[in-house]
């Protein structure tokens, strides 16, 4: 049982776990605390979206819908590892469950089938909704996956909580099937093997620009980063500028990344230009801005 985490811890906590993160506008004063309570939290419930792509995943987290307004979760996880953060405060993820499933993430002890509706779970828990079509056939890359926990732990770290504190929308209720796809017991094991590494945090700037995120590149955006990002392919010789590079991302950016990407061992769609998580972290762009 603990107070809910600032804004700035929220991220402080995501950032010095290696998650990548993405601040949504007006993601720090969104929520449902007019509602409802929010807190005290014990646990995180974590959750498929039904969705595919990044932008509509995130737009629809952030504004929800008529019968279920926003947030809809915390943060959102695209598929490639990205953490968007939508919400803080109470959001509209977790809806009524078991109090005896509660019961038991207090006590960090095996969880109960859930049975009965009986306790508000948006008071008591932080939510991600992962982006997946839920259907049991869409994949769960394995950078979304290790980015899934490594959020898990961050929120259990900077609570003192063990990974019995992470549990499955499903298992919080028996109106829910979600995540479908993998098995909560096989993700706790993760997130306890996470918890047992040692993180430590830096003050002041970072060395190595955050990835801004799939989408970002594809909105062709003019930005210090680009150039930051420019540099660093001249420098590991993957070069297909005539000039520049300069701020403003065009073809030759994607031509020149989609060098570096083959140059990791990466061929077909995943070698088009368009930067990913663990592509732009392998290339260390220096911190921009």
């Amino acid at each position: 049982m603990a107070n809910p985490l600032s804004a700035d811890a929220l991220v402080a906590a995501l950032k010095a776990e290696g998650v990548t993160v993405v601040e949504h506008t007006g993601w720090r004063t969104h929520n449902r605390n007019h509602k409802g309570s929010w807190g005290p939290v014990n646990g995180v419930i974590i959750h498929h979206t039904v969705t595919s792509g990044t932008s509509g995943s995130v737009a629809m987290c952030f504004n929800g819908y008529t019968a279920l307004p926003g947030p809809l979760c915390h943060g959102v996880i695209a598929k490639d590892g990205t953490v968007h953060l939508v919400g803080n405060g109470r959001a509209n993820h977790a809806g009524s469950g078991d109090g005896d499933v509660l019961r038991a993430v207090i006590a960090e002890k095996a969880l109960p089938a859930p049975d009965e509706n009986d306790t508000d779970g948006n008071v008591h828990f932080y939510g991600f909704e992962c982006v997946n079509l839920g259907n049991g056939k869409d994949p769960w890359p394995e950078v979304q996956l290790e980015a899934m926990v490594r959020a898990s732990a961050a929120l259990c770290r900077a609570h003192g909580w063990s990974a019995h504190s992470v549990i499955g929308h499903k298992e919080w209720t028996n109106t829910k099937i979600d995540p479908r796809g993998f098995a909560m017991t096989d993700f706790r094991a993760r997130v306890a093997t996470r918890l047992g590494k040692k993180v430590t945090t830096s003050p002041g700037t970072p060395a190595h620009q955050p990835f801004p995120g799939a989408e970002w590149f594809r909105k062709k955006p003019k930005s210090a980063v680009v150039t930051a990002m420019g540099k660093r392919l001249v420098a590991v010789g993957c070069s297909a500028y005539a000039s520049g590079p300069g701020p403003q991302w065009t073809e030759a950016d994607r031509l020149s990344y989609a060098k570096w990407q083959r140059r990791l061992g990466y061929t077909g769609s995943d070698a088009d230009g368009w930067p990913g998580a663990k592509s732009w972290a392998a290339l260390k762009v220096p911190y921009s801005s």
